[in-house]
């Protein structure tokens, strides 16, 4: 596949990002972003599949309604004539593959939920762990605009196997932060990385260069510790980990 300069830059960044070790709601919500600027989207929501519950959870957004969001948890997801469509396919698919846009256009779930915000052309992508559904990606541009189309699809092939080890990544690092009360469930496994550097003693280059990473994302790392833990400097770090200094 042809790749411009441009996209090629954007996917440098989305794929610098999801080997950031972030959470996986920050895996979502971030790469929503990028994936948003790499396909020219106005629109991004992103799920997860709760299979005890048989719906689907955590949502995330970017230009969409909270108030809509809501209504989708508490109804349309139910009354969603695409979306399982979508999701048993397991690869990237444009809404228009599973149905015809002026037949999604006479539903319920389109005229009381997706036009709301302004969706109209859609483009799906759902992370499987063997049969386990672990997070979505739903692209959406707004009615005016052109339908997403194959270039579309391979750009999303090509992201998905990161975007499936990243959350598979920090699931595992979850499962492991079990065993380590010390440490928040909130903190990625990068930011708890960060969180015992500065613990340690080092400053932010010294964690830079420690974990190869740029000093802004350090940066990055420790405003996102802060606002977890609700701290206003690295000083009440260690007291907030309940961890001698």
């Amino acid at each position: 596949m042809y790749l411009s300069a441009r996209e090629t830059r954007l996917l440098s960044k989305a794929f610098g990002l999801l080997a950031e070790g972030l959470s996986a709601v920050d895996v979502r919500e971030q790469l929503g972003y990028c994936l948003m600027e790499i396909l020219q989207a106005d629109f991004f929501a992103s799920f997860v599949w709760d299979d005890s519950e048989a719906k689907f959870t955590e949502g995330v957004s970017i230009n969409m309604d909270p108030t809509n969001l809501g209504a989708y948890d508490a109804y349309y997801q139910f009354h969603d004539p695409i979306t399982f469509h979508l999701q048993r396919r397991r690869v990237p698919t444009l809404v228009t593959q599973v149905m015809p846009q002026r037949e999604l256009m006479q539903t319920e779930f389109f005229n009381d939920f997706l036009a709301r915000d302004g969706l109209h052309w859609g483009v799906n992508v759902y992370s499987y762990v063997d049969s386990r559904n672990i997070g979505d990606l739903r692209i959406w541009r707004r009615r005016g605009r052109a339908n997403f189309d194959r270039h579309t699809l391979d750009l999303l092939n090509l992201i998905e196997p990161a975007f499936t080890k990243a959350l598979r990544h920090n699931s595992d690092a979850n499962a492991s932060a079990q065993q380590d009360s010390t440490y928040p469930s909130s903190l990625s496994a990068r930011e708890r990385a960060v969180a015992q550097l500065v613990i340690e003693g080092l400053t932010d280059k010294e964690i830079a260069i420690r974990l190869a990473v740029e000093l802004s994302t350090v940066r990055t790392y420790l405003k996102r510790i802060f606002a977890k833990l609700g701290l206003n400097r690295r000083s009440g770090m260690a007291a907030a980990l309940g961890k001698a200094h």
